[in-house]
């Protein structure tokens, strides 16, 4: 039985919620929304849930997770109640409720906890370089270690287990009994959306998601060849030049398209980025400074100025560190990861329901 939780709605304002208390259930967002279907009220339901603080429903839903944000709810919302900020927020919450550190939720709702983990890096950092005498080969030896084994502790020690928590909340506690061969089918979902994030093409049919979603494809694929060129085939290391063009050319567009978005949130035309909380910022500038900075570092290194400009990688290295101990497992990235996983258990609760 659900337990209603009157003070919801003040928790998830700290999660950037925004009036969604004004909405006087009209329907309207939901008449709206493409990804709306006769059995799924889509966001309405979100709304009452929260609006009646619901926790347990909202933990065992998916449905944050199927919203994009194409902004055309809160638009169109008759009373400004803004129903896409409210899913966003919905996410950012969920997120922490998935993070058995609490860090997530540390994170959304205080602006200093970010700061001050950011700070203790850099401090940390300096501490580690001066321990090596600030010698370049050890520091970059170090640094590229870091890069392969940051990958795997994070996702082992932090990401898995909050893939099972999310796992308990939508389909081992709600009594979902699916099949091996269930999963089996189900896993493709996954590798789809994570590459590609094909759902994004199903909100309006319009030329503006098409270019958005295309931003947001070359971003991924972008990002995700950097880590594989700079921490497998050893970028800064590398004396190939296929591998050290294929790296400037992926950091280069990590660091024109975040700054787009970077842009695009400073203007705040659209509703997705009317609100923008510092985790939102954080992910593309940091980003865009993990782009810009790995590109000058590597350009550097080919003019060979880098000995005498060595604080260029350590820059470098203290906005990778941050990224991938603070942004990566607990901040607007893991979205993307939940998000793919989300679409993963969706298509089981769908498979399952067509075996009944």
């Amino acid at each position: 039985m659900s337990h209603i939780n009157p003070n919801f709605a003040k928790e998830l304002e700290r999660y950037g919620a925004k009036d969604f208390n004004l909405c006087f259930n009209c329907g309207n967002c939901t008449a709206i929304c493409s990804l709306s279907t006769k059995d799924n009220s889509f966001p309405r339901e979100m709304i009452r849930f929260s609006a009646l603080g619901l926790e347990d429903d909202i933990k065992s839903s998916l449905k944050p997770w199927m919203c994009y944000y194409c902004g055309e709810c809160s638009t169109d919302c008759p009373r400004q109640a803004h129903p896409g900020e409210l899913m966003m927020s919905l996410r950012r919450w969920l997120t922490a409720k998935y993070d058995w550190t609490g860090l997530s939720g540390l994170l959304y709702k205080h602006l200093s906890a970010y700061i001050i983990g950011f700070l203790l890096v850099i401090v940390g950092l300096i501490v580690f370089a001066a321990k090596l005498d600030w010698n370049q080969e050890k520091i970059m030896h170090f640094g590229h270690l870091f890069e392969m084994f940051a990958i795997a502790g994070v996702f082992a020690i932090i990401l898995l287990p909050n893939i099972f928590r999310m796992w308990l909340y939508t389909i081992v506690r709600p009594k979902v009994k699916a099949t091996v061969k269930v999963y089996y089918k189900a896993f493709s979902e996954l590798l789809v959306h994570m590459f590609t994030q094909k759902r994004f093409l199903e909100c309006e049919k319009l030329q503006e998601t098409q270019i958005k979603w295309f931003e947001h494809f070359i971003l991924v694929i972008g990002y995700l060849s950097l880590l594989f060129t700079t921490v497998f085939l050893d970028w800064f290391g590398s004396e190939n030049m296929f591998i050290i063009a294929l790296g400037y050319v992926e950091s280069a567009i990590i660091f024109v398209v975040t700054f787009l978005f970077i842009l695009k949130r400073a203007k705040k035309t659209e509703a997705l980025h009317k609100f923008s909380q510092p985790s939102d910022w954080f992910f593309v500038i940091w980003l865009f400074l993990m782009g810009i900075t790995a590109f000058l570092v590597r350009l550097f290194i080919d003019i060979g100025i880098l000995q005498n400009n060595f604080w260029l990688y350590l820059v470098h290295i203290s906005v990778l560190v941050q990224w991938a101990i603070i942004i990566v497992p607990f901040g607007k990235w893991t979205h993307f990861l939940y998000r793919s996983f989300a679409m993963c258990f969706a298509r089981i609760l769908e498979l399952n329901d067509m075996k009944k």
